[in-house]
C-alpha cells in the first residue's frame, strides 16, 4: 500500500486521452532531492566519494568474501600494448598489481613497439612479478594479432580485456570474482566504466543497463571492463584480423551466438576508467572513425551469421540497424479512439495519410459517445473512404476495453495503438517500427514522441520513477543524445507508451490486452508491456519513428475528485500485481535516481551492498 501519496496527473478522461504514465510518489508531500537537495544531481566527483572510494572496511570485507567463495578462478587480464606513453603503461600495470582480488594474471603482448622505454619497462615488470606475463612480437601485426598473442598466454579460465593506457578500479576483479562466484552460469560478465584525466579526475560515468540485445545492437555496451570464459573465446576464434578498432565488439557478436541472453551478466558498478587524451576514443565516437566502420562490418557480418535480414550503418551516435520488411508488409490496423475532438483527430488522420510510406494499413476510429455534430459529421465522412473504419462504441469511457474490442475486429497482423493528438513526423514512422516488432522474440514496439515545441515527450519508459514509472529523458530539447546516446538509439525497455505502439495482434490477444478490469486509464500500457516481457519477449523503443503527442491539447479536470480516486486505485493495484519489478527495470541503471527523469544520479544509489567484516557485525 501507497499510504497518502502526492500526485502528479498525466491523463485523465477523454478530454485528455492518454500520456502513458503517471507518477505516483512515496511521501508527505512533492517529490524531493533527499539528502542531494543542495548538490548538482550531476555533480559526479561527490558521488564517487560518497559512494564509490572503498575505505579500509570495506577491503576488509571484500577479503573476508574471497575466502568464503566457492570459486576463486584465475583472471587471466588481456593486454595488447604497442608504444604507448610509458607513464600511462606503468599506471595501467599498477592499477593491475593493486588489485584486493590476488588472483589475477596480467598477459601482455607488445606488437613491435619502436619505443626501447616501452619494451624495457615490459622487462622490468616481467622480472618483478611473477604474475606479468609478456610476450614480444617480432613484428607489428595491429591489435587483433596483438590480442590473440596475449590470449595465447592466458591460463585462467576467465579473460578480462584491459587497454594499455586505461586504469582498473581497485575493486574491480573483486567484483568480478564474486559476480563469478554467484553466476556459475555467466559466460559473459560487464560492468559500468567512467573516464580519468591526466590529473586523476573521474567524469562522465556510463551507469549501463543489464543485457540489452537492441542497445548493443546500437552501441558497445560491453566495453569496459568486460570479461569472458577463455574456452568460449577460443571456441569462437579469439580476435579477428582486419576488424582492428571493433576487434573486442566483433568478439563479443560471435561470443553471443554461442550462449543464453541470461548468461551474459551486468555488474552495475564502475570498475574500469578510461583515460582521456587526444587519441582516445573515449573523447567521442568520432576519435577513430575506422573503429566504428569496423564495428557496421562486424554487426552486418553477425546478422549474416544468424539469418537476421538487417543492414548496420554508422551514425553520430552510434550504430542504426535497418531491418527488412517482408514482400509484401502485412497489413496493420491503427486503432484511434476519440471522444468528440474533430480537430485533433482531423489533423491526427490526415498526417497519417498524407505522410506515411508503409503500404498496407487500415484505420479503425473508435467514437466513444461522440455528440459533437461537426465530429459526428466528419466521422461520417472518414467512414466512406477506403481502408478507414468508424466502430461507435457508446460504453463508459475505459480505455483499456474500447482497444481490446477493436483489436478483435481489426484485420490486420499487427496492430497499432495510436492516440487521437498523434501527429506524424517521419515517413518512415509506420516501417520502422513494424519492421522492429516482426523481429523473433520482440512484443511491443514504441517510438519517439515530442511535446509541440520539440521537447521530448516519450522516449520509453522508466520503471520505478516516482514509484511506478516515469518516462525516460522527459522533456530533453532536440538535438541532445542524453545519458550516453540513450535517447536517441534503438534499445530494449520494459515499457513503451499506447500512445503510438505497434504490437502483432497475436502477442496482444495472447496476453490478454490491455487489462480493463483494473486499469481503465492509467497505467494500462506498462501493465500490459509487463506482461509481454513475462510471457518471453523483449519490448522495444525506436527513436526512428517521429511524431508529435500534443499531450493535454484537450485535457479535462485532472483535479476531479472521482478521477483522483480512480487514479489511486489503478496505482495501488499496480504495486500489488508487480511488487519489487518495478524498483528493478533491467533497462535502467540502479545509480541512476527514481525520483526524476533525466537518467541523473542516485544519491544513494541502489546496488546492493557488500556486508561488512565479521568483526564490525
Amino acid at each position: 500500500m501507497l499510504g497518502r501519496s502526492w500526485l502528479i496527473f498525466r491523463r485523465s478522461g477523454w478530454r485528455g486521452l492518454k500520456t502513458s504514465v503517471g507518477i505516483l510518489v512515496r511521501g508527505e508531500g512533492p517529490p524531493r532531492m533527499a539528502d542531494a537537495d543542495t548538490l548538482d544531481r550531476k555533480h559526479y566527483s561527490e558521488w564517487v566519494k560518497r559512494y564509490d572510494t572503498p575505505t579500509d572496511s570495506l577491503r576488509a570485507a571484500m577479503r573476508e568474501r574471497i575466502a568464503s567463495m566457492g570459486n576463486t578462478p584465475l583472471i587471466s587480464v588481456v593486454m595488447p600494448v604497442y608504444d604507448v606513453d610509458p607513464s600511462w603503461l606503468r599506471e595501467a600495470i599498477e592499477s593491475v598489481r593493486r588489485q584486493i582480488y590476488p588472483h589475477w594474471e596480467l598477459c601482455i603482448a607488445d606488437d613491435a613497439s619502436p619505443s626501447e622505454a616501452t619494451r624495457a619497462l615490459l622487462k622490468e615488470y616481467a622480472a618483478l612479478d611473477a604474475r606479468i606475463k609478456v610476450v614480444f612480437r617480432p613484428r607489428n601485426g595491429h591489435i587483433s594479432a596483438a590480442s590473440n598473442s596475449a590470449l595465447e598466454l592466458a591460463a585462467g579460465p576467465w579473460i578480462a580485456l584491459m587497454d594499455h593506457d586505461d586504469l582498473l578500479a581497485e575493486h574491480a576483479l573483486f567484483w568480478l570474482a564474486d559476480a563469478i562466484d554467484r553466476h556459475p552460469n555467466a559466460r559473459l560478465i560487464y560492468s559500468d566504466e567512467d573516464k580519468i584525466d591526466g590529473r586523476g579526475v573521474r567524469s562522465a560515468p556510463n551507469f549501463k543497463p543489464d543485457w540489452n540485445l537492441d542497445l548493443f545492437r546500437s552501441q558497445n555496451i560491453f566495453s569496459h571492463l568486460g570479461a569472458l570464459r577463455t574456452d568460449l573465446v577460443r571456441e569462437v576464434g579469439g580476435f579477428r584480423v582486419g576488424l582492428e578498432g571493433a576487434q573486442d565488439y566483433d568478439l563479443v557478436l560471435r561470443c553471443i551466438e554461442h550462449v543464453a541472453p541470461a548468461q551474459v551478466h551486468h555488474i552495475p558498478r564502475v570498475l574500469y576508467h578510461w583515460r582521456v587524451h587526444a587519441a582516445s576514443t573515449a573523447t567521442s565516437i568520432e576519435a577513430k572513425p575506422y573503429a566504428q566502420e569496423a564495428g557496421a562490418r562486424a554487426l552486418n557480418e553477425h546478422f549474416a551469421r544468424t539469418g537476421v535480414r538487417a543492414k548496420a550503418e554508422c551514425t553520430r551516435d552510434g550504430y542504426r540497424v535497418h531491418y527488412e520488411l517482408p514482400d509484401p508488409p502485412p497489413l496493420v490496423s491503427l486503432i484511434i479512439p476519440t471522444r468528440n475532438a474533430v480537430e485533433l483527430v482531423r489533423q491526427c488522420i490526415e498526417s497519417i495519410q498524407r505522410k506515411t510510406t508503409y503500404p498496407r494499413y487500415e484505420i479503425i476510429l473508435v467514437d466513444n459517445g461522440s455528440d459533437d455534430p461537426a465530429a459526428l459529421d466528419y466521422f461520417r465522412q472518414l467512414g466512406q473512404q477506403p481502408g478507414v473504419r468508424v466502430i461507435r462504441d457508446d460504453r463508459p469511457f475505459n480505455y483499456s476495453a474500447l482497444n481490446n474490442a477493436a483489436v478483435e475486429s481489426a484485420s490486420g497482423e499487427l496492430v497499432g495503438l495510436v492516440n487521437n493528438d498523434i501527429e506524424v513526423i517521419s515517413p518512415d514512422w509506420l516501417s520502422e517500427m513494424v519492421s522492429i516488432a516482426l523481429q523473433p522474440g520482440v512484443g511491443a514496439v514504441g517510438a519517439r514522441l515530442w511535446y509541440p515545441d520539440m521537447r521530448l515527450q516519450h522516449g520509453g519508459i522508466i520503471l520505478g520513477i516516482g514509484g511506478i514509472a516515469g518516462h525516460s529523458h522527459k522533456r530533453l530539447q532536440s538535438g541532445d543524445a542524453g545519458h550516453f546516446q540513450r535517447a536517441v538509439v534503438v534499445q530494449s525497455l520494459a515499457a513503451v507508451t499506447a500512445a503510438c505502439m505497434v504490437v502483432r495482434k497475436d502477442i496482444y490477444r495472447s496476453v490478454g490486452g490491455l487489462d480493463e478490469e483494473h486499469l481503465q486509464v492509467a497505467y494500462n500500457d506498462v501493465d500490459f508491456c509487463l506482461r509481454v516481457r513475462e510471457a518471453g519477449y523483449r519490448n522495444v523503443w525506436t527513436p526512428h519513428a517521429e511524431l508529435i503527442h500534443h499531450e493535454s491539447a484537450t485535457r479535462g479536470d485532472d483535479a476531479a475528485a472521482d478521477k483522483q480516486a480512480r487514479f489511486v486505485a489503478e496505482g495501488q493495484y499496480m504495486q500489488r500485481r508487480w511488487g519489487e519489478a518495478l524498483a528493478a527495470d533491467p533497462a535502467y541503471s540502479p545509480n541512476l535516481t527514481l525520483i526524476f527523469e533525466d537518467f541523473s544520479y542516485a544519491w544513494p544509489p541502489r546496488v546492493p551492498p557488500l556486508a561488512p567484516p565479521t568483526s564490525l557485525r
